[in-house]
């Protein structure tokens, strides 16, 4: 089925290479590019998602995790920090 541009066909993984089917979703942005309304989100099956959360939280963006489909519409940075 062709789907419209920007439209989500399915919720894979976005590890690459990962075919399955996505349980979670890691929230994050780059702090130095977008304000906390900006929030990106890479799709994670159970088995990925420790590995994309660390990714993102390793350049000390802010992160969160939430179940698939739960859209966050604000990250603000961690407490403490000045961005």
């Amino acid at each position: 089925m062709i789907g419209f541009p920007g439209e989500i066909s399915g919720m894979r993984c976005s590890r690459a290479g990962c075919r399955s089917d996505a349980t979670w979703s890691v929230n994050w942005r780059n702090p130095k590019i977008h304000d906390a309304t900006r929030v990106k989100v890479w799709l994670a099956c159970d088995e990925h998602r420790d590995y994309l959360y660390d990714f993102v939280e390793q350049r000390g963006f802010p992160v969160a995790l939430t179940p698939a489909g739960v859209v966050i519409d604000e990250l603000p940075d961690p407490v403490g920090e000045n961005g």
